[in-house]
């Protein structure tokens, strides 16, 4: 995230301020890429300003179709725990990508219509849009809105390979069934 927008760059800028902190001071480490937390980005269809499922309309960022890697928090809890004292993460960054629930925003959209066997209306949101609405707006919302930006327009969870310097979540725990979001939004009904 080192091209990330102001003003929601600060929070990047921080914790780049820390890591390298760390890592000049040749502290161990494991960091944790959590991307989407389910709570904030999967029951409310990744809409702003709720926690709910939007009842009759739902609002797509660009055409929705970016992949976006949504969580389940007690499932970053399972796999963080699981790094504890594992030798293969020491100085990497576990990224938690389960492969079932990198989604687009159509895609999680689709699962909640099948539940609640209706279709929403669907507006459209591009890419200048959503930039211009940060006009005006407190800071705390223009970091939020500048967030959603690069996730669901750039695709900054996903247009990315991950290196020697990282290993995935799902392929080094194989054993943890994670929660797949059309179970999670279950919880909505």
């Amino acid at each position: 995230m080192k091209n990330a927008m102001e003003p929601g760059r600060v929070s990047f800028d921080e914790k780049m301020t820390v890591r390298k902190a760390i890592e000049d001071a040749n502290i161990p480490f494991t960091y944790i890429s959590a991307n989407c937390f389910a709570g904030y980005f999967a029951g409310n269809l990744s809409q702003m300003g709720t926690l709910l499922p939007p009842k009759d309309k739902v609002l797509i960022y660009g055409d929705g179709n970016v992949k976006v890697v949504y969580m389940d928090e007690d499932d970053i809890a399972t796999y963080t725990i699981k790094t504890i004292d594992d030798p293969r993460t020491l100085n990497k960054t576990v990224y938690l990508r389960p492969p079932e629930n990198i989604l687009t925003q159509r895609e999680l959209i689709e699962m909640w219509e099948k539940l609640i066997q209706r279709k929403l209306n669907k507006s459209f949101l591009s890419k200048q849009e959503l930039l211009s609405s940060m006009e005006g707006l407190d800071y705390a919302s223009q970091v939020g809105v500048g967030h959603y930006y690069h996730i669901f327009y750039e695709g900054c969870l996903t247009n990315f390979e991950i290196g020697d310097e990282g290993v995935e979540a799902s392929e080094l725990y194989p054993e943890v069934t994670y929660t797949r979001m059309n179970e999670y939004l279950k919880l909505y009904l």
